[in-house]
């Protein structure tokens, strides 16, 4: 194949030459020396096709080097999803290739995910770098900054669920008064339905290190009966700071939450998050936020949330990182009963093997309600615990779109009954890797 397309490339009178001569068996290092020619010339198409056809060669480094070549050629023309696939590819294979880390993170800020491009630093430091580049890899990172000032993501996967309503299986709720029939809606519901996830943003710096932002999320969960249907949305406006080691942000904004098609609260949240880079392996992320709630259904729900998290990730290795945190929740109302407060661990990790990311989550959390409700026979005390797995399978990828499975399963141990629920769910897509 690639002697093929290197006489498709040649030059017609070198390959007229070839031809009196007998025909020409070209070795990869003959090709990637057409390949350079070309690139140099202008010729970038040609040079992109003899990197693809080298990037099938039964010899690992010279897929890898074709890959990488391939990468930085698209990089110069600024095909930054087209590059970071290229560069992914190469991982897959290489792993421990922390220039190819580098690269990649250079153009993951390109593409606006600083988040993941960070991750990537961290990983290629995990993997262990002679003492003076770790201090330039250190230096870039202190220095990183994207440039993009628009950029989203979407996210469509089919939804089957065993409990979309999160409804108990009791049939009745005991009461101060006598035992009640639960309503159907009230009760576990199975379903299979959509999960729509999409999230945007808009920067504009004001200085080297202040940029005014602006955010836009939204997400839904349909089912057939429209009667379980969960859709939110969210806009913030705020500041973000950049220093060598610290990101620091606060917006303000509205959000809107539907349920079964109608309306059912309004909040406002105020927020603020602090990354913090511990070393080169580990970041530090702390968030705070203040959420003022109206409830459309039940006045005596209104009140405010107050939020506090804190969590670390650390890279392994090359292929794998974890992180763990905890927070602490309160959620005031009008009447007491459905004030509480509730705390909590939160542990996730991934690990890369070839061509297929893994990942797992748990949670855990104990919340406890101010006061007794008047019908219930005991004040509200929970216990919840959730994990999650998944997969990305990237050797399916599709023009950066990769297949996508999510399996999890909730617990909540309730001293009301209605509270009291299971859940096992999954999620099948398709997810952008870049």
């Amino acid at each position: 194949m690639a002697w093929l397309l290197a006489a498709t490339v040649c030059p017609v009178g070198a390959a007229s030459a070839q031809t009196d001569a007998g025909p020409a068996h070209l070795g990869a290092v003959d090709v990637f020396d057409l390949a350079g020619r070309a690139a140099a010339e202008g010729r970038d198409a040609d040079a992109l096709k003899l990197y693809d056809a080298l990037s099938h060669d039964p010899d690992v480094e010279v897929r890898s080097e074709a890959l990488f070549r391939k990468g930085q050629l698209l990089a110069a023309q600024e095909r930054w999803r087209e590059a970071a696939l290229a560069y992914r590819l190469l991982l897959d294979a290489k792993p421990g290739a922390a220039r190819v880390r580098l690269e990649l993170a250079m153009v993951l800020a390109r593409l606006g995910d600083e988040i993941g491009a960070r991750r990537q630093l961290r990983l290629a430091q995990a993997a262990g770098l002679p003492p003076d580049v770790a201090e330039q890899v250190s230096q870039f990172s202190r220095a990183l900054r994207s440039p993009k000032r628009l950029g989203g993501s979407v996210e469509l996967t089919l939804a089957p669920d065993t409990n979309v309503n999160r409804g108990t299986q009791a049939r009745t709720l005991d009461t101060v008064i006598a035992p009640l029939l639960l309503d159907r809606d009230a009760r576990e519901t199975s379903g299979i339905g959509l999960r729509l996830r999409a999230s945007g943003f808009a920067k504009q710096p004001v200085t080297d290190r202040i940029s005014l932002i602006a955010r836009a999320t939204g997400s839904a969960d349909l089912y057939r009966s429209g009667s379980t249907n969960d859709i939110l949305a969210t806009a913030l406006l705020g500041i973000e700071w950049r220093g060598p080691r610290d990101q620091m942000g606060v917006t303000y904004g509205i959000g809107k939450r539907w349920y079964g098609g109608r309306a059912f609260a309004d909040t406002y949240p105020l927020t603020g998050e602090w990354l913090h880079q511990i070393g080169r392996t580990t970041q530090l992320t702390a968030n705070v936020s203040r959420s003022a709630i109206r409830y459309d259904r039940n006045r005596l729900q209104d009140g405010t949330l107050y939020d506090v998290s804190l969590s670390a990730e650390h890279a392994l290795s090359a292929q794998s990182g974890i992180a763990i945190g905890g927070g602490v929740t309160r959620q005031t109302a009008l009447d007491p009963s459905y004030a509480s407060w509730s705390v909590g661990p939160l542990v996730y990790g991934w690990r890369e093997w070839g061509r297929t990311t893994v990942f797992a989550s748990a949670t855990g959390r104990r919340l406890i309600g101010d006061e007794r409700n008047l019908l219930f026979t005991d004040k509200r005390q929970e216990w919840f615990l959730s994990s999650r797995v998944g997969l990305i399978a990237r050797q399916w990828s599709v023009h950066g779109l990769s297949p996508t499975v999510r399996v999890g399963f909730e617990r909540n141990f309730s001293t009301v009954s209605i509270y009291d629920y299971q859940r096992t769910f999954a999620e099948l897509g398709l997810s952008r890797t870049f």
